[in-house]
């Protein structure tokens, strides 16, 4: 779940009469939750607000991209930390005074199919009522049990060159993985690079189609057992040692790790389209399976960029207050 601590001071009242709520309408804490507060959160968050939604956003921990110095490709935030982008988007929230911030996780999820409500407990215990949910709480990153991987993760050991390829253009980089799609991706990161291998780890697992690519655009195959990586204070690659003893220089190692969902609130919801990534599938509308449940972010199968997160933040809140619409002037 995506995050930054936050003060838990109580919601600010509305200066403006509130809207009542329509007879027909059960009557909920809510009109939405949003469970995460990376970009995708922080934007549906910010769309209902600005709606005049009550809204109430769960924020409970660091974010995926918190081991990486810098976001890119996000128009105006290029290079910026990813704490102080989350620092903003809190900050700007704060100006808006149906969106209630809390530092917490949460734990359960179930909906009411006789009113088609939901209700939420937190992890301090409290349970919350609410008309629509928006999990936004992204994934973890499942890397390779070699030593040094993890402590390089976000500077040397790297998962998007379009994220980090530019501050790595001319180094010597190299690729992990195996199989048809570790060619695919040395082959795209020789765009940044010239100087690029692949280090499968053990057996690689290619065709000899993709090895005949690899070799004619001059990409080295090294298939041995990786004993591990050493890095730099600055948490750069220095070097891959591999088990025989043989050791190359590198700047930096790219991978698609595996992944998971942070929470496990989709199944709990009854959330069935499911992508083998096990991303969760949304429609156009960016709702899932279940009715009145939506998600966004890094949490759907969508490019894991912090700006197409945030775009689809946008899409969910639009969606919920256009539902919430519909249903208050049935």
């Amino acid at each position: 779940m995506s995050m930054l601590s936050l003060a838990t001071t109580a919601m600010p009242t509305s200066a403006r009469r509130p809207f009542r709520r329509p007879q027909h309408i059960p009557p909920t804490d809510y009109d939405v939750v949003v469970v995460g507060a990376g970009c995708a959160g922080l934007s549906a968050a910010l769309v209902l607000g600005r709606c005049r939604r009550r809204v109430l956003l769960c924020d409970g921990g660091k974010t995926r991209n918190a081991p990486s110095p810098a976001v890119h490709n996000f128009l105006s935030r290029d290079g910026i930390k990813p704490q102080e982008l989350l620092r903003h988007g809190h900050e700007q929230l704060a100006a808006y005074p149906t969106v209630e911030q809390r530092e917490n996780c949460v734990l359960q999820a179930e909906r009411d199919e006789a009113t088609g409500t939901f209700r939420l407990t937190l992890d301090t215990g409290r349970c919350v009522t609410s008309r629509k949910i928006i999990l936004a709480t992204g994934v973890l990153d499942v890397l390779p049990p070699i030593d040094g991987m993890r402590e390089l993760w976000g500077v040397g050991v790297l998962h998007c060159p379009y994220c980090h390829g530019y501050e790595v253009s001319d180094r010597p980089l190299a690729i992990y993985g195996r199989g048809k799609s570790v060619a695919g991706f040395a082959l795209l990161v020789s765009r940044w690079s010239k100087d690029v291998v692949v280090c499968t780890d053990g057996t690689a697992g290619l065709a000899e189609h993709s090895r005949l690519r690899l070799k004619r655009h001059g990409i080295p195959v090294f298939e041995q057992p990786i004993k591990r990586l050493v890095g730099l204070e600055n948490r750069e690659l220095h070097q891959i040692e591999f088990a025989d003893g043989a050791v190359i220089e590198r700047a930096a190692l790219f991978l698609h790790p595996n992944q998971q969902q942070r929470t496990d609130l989709a199944t709990q919801l009854g959330c069935y389209r499911l992508a083998r990534s096990g991303g969760i599938r949304v429609d156009k509308r960016i709702q899932t399976s279940v009715p009145g449940v939506y998600a966004a972010g890094d949490t759907t199968p969508a490019a894991q960029q912090a700006v197409v997160a945030a775009a689809e933040g946008v899409q969910a809140g639009i969606s919920c207050n256009e539902q919430l619409t519909r249903e208050e002037c049935s």
